[in-house]
């Protein structure tokens, strides 16, 4: 019973200390954006809808670039500007898309061929800016007017009293704060699960079959925990994951950068799933396609 108990508080120490150390990372990403974002409004005005009715089209080119960078704090970023306004639906699909997390470390650490490392960059980038474009114009077809921007309407839902208050950095500072604590407990939940499903349980799954392994990967890969891209590469370079699976999950892959995006855009929540829909089928069939080159 003793063994037990000491057992169960080590992993639960365990898992802790790891999501606290990833989660923690964000804060200064999460920040900079909020407070980017509460001097735009405080200090732009509507120049900024100007500016990015100008970027429209080079949007999702700069953002399968950036998201491209191994580091999962740019997706939560873009989840936020998207949230805010400051951003177009194509350029935070084509940052999800493009979004590297884990993978790229770890297949380096795997000494996994560069070639191979190279190929996969080149077309999460490549896959990010045509799924970008696409939604963008696939919107403009439909007459969805240019972001604007909407801090207004966030500080609204959090019931923060931001409007009430001068200044820009403690608003910037509780949409942070109320942000990370969300993603922190979620995030929580979900690294316990994994840890008792763990890399054989995704070996068990159907994911060296053509399509089926595309599509159930790509499913996996919105589960929003650094450890499933981790787990991924290690499957993958054992043998337990075709090429094509191992893209598509890279590809829905965005780190916390959903649970941001439904967090801070939630009163918009048809819009959120209609974009991780997109970015799902690209992801898929972008993977099927990939695999066949990897």
């Amino acid at each position: 019973m003793t063994e037990a108990f000491a057992e169960s508080a080590a992993v639960f120490k365990d898992v802790v200390s790891h999501v606290l150390k990833d989660t923690f990372v964000l804060l200064p990403f999460l920040f900079a954006t909020y407070l980017a974002l509460e001097t735009l409004e405080a200090k732009a005005g509507g120049l900024l809808g100007r500016a990015l009715a100008k970027t429209r089209s080079s949007g999702p080119v700069l953002g399968s670039l950036v998201g491209a960078i191994p580091q999962c704090g740019f997706s939560a970023a873009a989840a936020s500007l998207y949230a805010g306004g400051a951003m177009t639906a194509g350029t935070l699909a084509a940052v999800f898309l493009s979004t590297s997390d884990e993978l790229i470390p770890v297949l380096l650490s795997e000494k996994a061929p560069i070639a191979l490392i190279s190929k996969i960059l080149f077309f999460k980038i490549a896959i990010g800016m045509a799924a970008g474009l696409a939604v963008n114009a696939v919107l403009s077809f439909f007459g969805r007017k240019e972001p604007q921007l909407r801090m207004d309407e966030i500080c609204g839902h959090s019931h923060c009293g931001c409007r009430e208050r001068k200044g820009v950095l403690k608003p910037a500072l509780v949409h942070t704060a109320q942000i990370w604590i969300f993603i922190f407990l979620v995030s929580l939940a979900v690294a316990f699960v994994l840890h008792f499903a763990g890399e054989d349980g995704m070996r068990n799954l159907v994911l060296n079959r053509p399509w089926a392994g595309e599509a159930i990967a790509g499913l996996i890969g919105f589960v929003p925990n650094c450890a499933v891209s981790v787990t991924g590469a290690q499957v993958f370079l054992q043998g337990g994951m075709s090429a094509g699976a191992l893209m598509a999950m890279s590809l829905t892959g965005s780190g916390v950068g959903t649970l941001v995006l439904f967090r801070a855009n939630r009163r918009r929540w048809k819009s959120s799933l209609a974009l991780l829909a997109a970015v799902y089928a690209f992801g898929v069939v972008g993977g099927r396609i990939a695999g066949f080159f990897l």
